[in-house]
């Protein structure tokens, strides 16, 4: 019977193989599930998301506050194109896995994970292309790696945000670093009037005042509030539609695992202004904010903390606020900090 036994080692070599590449697959997905699981639970979820107009892909100025740079935007509407930043806006070249490699780059990138994943089967690095029995399972294959690759890829991107994406930004249009001076109205705080707040040189070619100070002070506690108390209704009055829509989402995994987030004692410890400028009729002001906050997750039933806890922390995130005519300030993009 040799021929039953030869279909038999044939099945085994093959099931083998195939679980070596979802081993390979589940090994490179889990960076990206812990870095996920481990971020934090505040309003944002730890993330960059929204727009900051036609300067979305352009990084806002370093200052006092955050005197790093911010992180691309993980979740954004706005969509790179005429008017934007040139390099910002040129799909990515350059790597192995480069994404504008147009059709030649992709067949290659196909090519290459057959002969990856044949090595797998044990048959050389081109031993995948031949050993087949059918395109079927060439495609298979071909979709694994692409797969890993994009795992891979988003995963070091999140985690490793290269500052090269933000080199040609027009530094000329927006101000430099401001030097933190305290207010003394009010000692800092939320409800404290603007002593968290730094006034330096404003150059901005949009001129903010203090009540816009005393405006983004107020939107950052009642952001967290409405946000705790998932109301809904009262993010739509506080952020732009696409945050909101962010928030929902957000909103709606914590609901799916059971657990609600809380975020109370939220103070403004120290914040300046990064930029500020004027699009047409809408205005917008970039705001580096470093904030103390008690951040828990718990259990919807039980009320148990599942994750954070009790003891309060700190946060530098980087806020942009857009303005229409006659109207009040709205929470438009938050951006991490490196």
């Amino acid at each position: 019977m040799p021929g039953i036994w030869e279909t038999h080692m044939t099945f085994s070599q093959r099931s083998r193989a195939l679980f070596k590449a979802i081993a390979v697959v589940l090994a490179l997905a889990l960076p990206t599930a812990l870095a996920i699981s481990s971020a934090d639970a505040r309003v944002g979820g730890g993330m960059s998301s929204g727009s900051r107009g036609s300067r979305t892909y352009s990084a806002p100025p370093s200052t006092t506050t955050a005197p790093g740079s911010t992180s691309q935007f993980n979740r954004t509407y706005t969509q790179p194109g005429a008017g934007m930043n040139s390099a910002a806006a040129a799909p990515a070249r350059g790597g192995l896995f480069g994404r504008a490699g147009g059709f030649m780059g992709g067949l290659a990138a196909g090519f290459l994970g057959a002969g990856l994943l044949g090595m797998l089967f044990g048959g050389g690095l081109f031993g995948g292309l031949g050993g087949l029995s059918s395109i079927i399972g060439l495609i298979i294959q071909i979709a694994l790696v692409v797969l890993v690759v994009r795992l891979a890829m988003s995963w070091w991107q999140r985690r490793h945000t290269p500052q090269t994406a933000y080199a040609n930004a027009d530094a000329g249009a927006a101000p430099g670093p401001q030097t933190n001076y305290r207010s003394g109205l009010g000692g800092g705080g939320l409800g404290g009037g603007l002593g968290g707040f730094g006034f330096g040189a404003n150059n901005a070619p949009l001129e903010i005042k203090p009540d816009d100070y005393e405006a983004f002070e107020r939107l950052l506690g009642e952001v967290q509030t409405a946000w705790s108390n998932e109301d809904v209704a009262k993010l739509h009055t506080l952020a732009t539609p696409e945050m909101v829509s962010y928030f929902e989402q957000d909103l709606g995994q914590n609901r799916a695992r059971n657990v609600v987030n809380k975020v109370t004692n939220v103070k403004l410890l120290q914040g300046d202004l990064a930029e500020a400028w004027r699009e047409g009729e809408t205005e917008y002001a970039t705001v580096a904010l470093r904030f103390a906050l008690t951040d828990k997750t718990l259990d919807r039933n039980s009320g148990a903390i599942v994750a954070g806890s009790e003891q309060p922390g700190e946060a530098t995130e980087v806020w942009t606020f857009a303005r229409r005519p006659n109207g009040s300030w709205e929470l438009s993009a938050i951006q991490q900090t490196n």
